[in-house]
């Protein structure tokens, strides 16, 4: 502020602001308003009350190929990064308290243990899982979530059980039909929203149209994409083609108000980030987003064996690895995290089977971003106005 000096002294949790006059005649709006708005975001400032709201993530500790060690490692990485953090680790108590004494330097009052004696195989047909599990680390995860002791629930395990448990135990939202698996996938201009790629194998059209509102609000609130384009998977432009579902659902989403429909999109044009938001059944999405890993994979190995070929392929190698680790980099799916149950009262998020730290922490992390910007709200009043225009229909 003109005529005012301050010096500004932050650990990420507080903010300290010191007038350098003697005496300091600024007042209490002066000092708010001296602090840069990157440095207040989160901090409340009416009287009384604290800093940005904790957001309580439980995590399955017995979940996926590396449990306990990857979760627990995740959960410690997450509470050291974020302030505002607080992660449930459900499963065997003791198992997950000697995993925890690896670790030293971390605020050891934002990990609680809450223990579940059983666990969920992934080859357990899932309902039957669910109802006869009833004390495993993800049916009491799940029920942290419904009872509101927390936010969201993070797990590496079953695929089926974290889907059966997310709609019986959770939830839905009211209005919603199913709730779709929605990760993000990379591309050309950053990542895409696929939707649905695992919960929903047989789906209506009016479901792929609630898939296009929900993913339109998580684009435009968690990840920052203003007005995001809308396309459904087909096997080709033209409007009349496509499987009964595809032809149906087209003039739907033509002329659906809420959200930015672009028509359809094939699969070589996904990774060239043509939209935001890609809708399809579960079928459909599974085949995407197994056959993207795949190719990845396979072509990472040919790149690797070529370049270590021969003598003069090495040299180049070495000339190229930096600016070959920062593409690579981007297209790395694990720094986006799991993949989340949209449509349910409170926030499912399923990771890889075979996530590391990085993705369950991330997956955390996500956490953050979606009860911050109220996604849960946001999608309440889309099918509310849904609701509204039916009625009135």
């Amino acid at each position: 502020l003109p005529g005012q000096n301050f010096s500004i002294i932050s650990n990420g949790t507080f903010v300290l602001v010191l007038c350098s006059e003697n005496p300091c005649t600024a007042g209490s709006e002066d000092f708010h308003y001296s602090v840069p708005y990157a440095f207040r975001k989160g901090f409340r400032t009416e009287k009384g009350q604290h800093m940005s709201e904790m957001v309580k993530v439980v995590v399955d500790a017995m979940g996926g190929d590396n449990a306990p060690v990857e979760p627990v490692k995740a959960a410690v990485e997450a509470v050291k990064e974020k302030h505002n953090i607080q992660v449930i680790l459900t499963g065997q108590e003791d198992v997950i308290k000697a995993e925890l004494q690896k670790y030293q330097d971390y605020p050891k009052d934002r990990i609680r243990v809450v223990h579940a004696s059983q666990v969920i195989e992934t080859a357990e047909p899932p309902v039957m899982a669910i109802q006869k599990k009833k004390d495993s680390s993800i049916v009491v995860g799940l029920n942290l979530v419904k009872k509101q002791e927390a936010d969201a629930f993070v797990s590496s395990g079953s695929t089926g059980a974290v889907l059966v448990g997310g709609q019986v135990i959770v939830g839905r939202i009211r209005g919603v039909e199913r709730p779709p698996l929605a990760p993000l996938i990379p591309t050309e201009n950053g990542v895409s929203l696929l939707l649905d790629c695992g919960a929903n194998v047989d789906a209506r059209p009016s479901m792929l149209v609630q898939f296009a509102k929900m993913g339109s609000v998580y684009m435009e609130s968690v990840m920052g994409v203003k007005n995001p384009k809308v396309g459904i998977v087909n096997i080709g432009a033209e409007e009349e083609k496509g499987n009964a579902l595809v032809k149906e659902t087209f003039p739907l989403l033509k002329n659906c108000p809420e959200i930015n429909f672009i028509g359809s999109v094939e699969a070589r044009d996904i990774p060239a980030g043509v939209a935001d938001v890609i809708v399809c059944e579960a079928f459909v999405g599974n085949v995407v987003l197994k056959m993207y890993e795949g190719v990845s994979s396979a072509l990472l190995h040919q790149v690797k064996q070529g370049m270590m070929s021969t003598l003069r392929s090495k040299i180049g190698a070495l000339l190229v690895k930096p600016a070959l680790k920062k593409t690579l980099k981007s297209f790395d799916t694990s720094q986006y995290g799991g993949a989340p149950l949209l449509g349910l009262n409170g926030l499912v998020v399923k990771t890889h089977g075979s996530s590391k730290a990085v993705e369950v922490k991330n997956s955390i992390l996500q956490c953050i971003a979606f009860k911050e910007e109220k996604i849960n709200e946001k999608i309440k009043e889309q099918i509310g106005l849904e609701d509204k225009a039916a009625e009135n229909n």
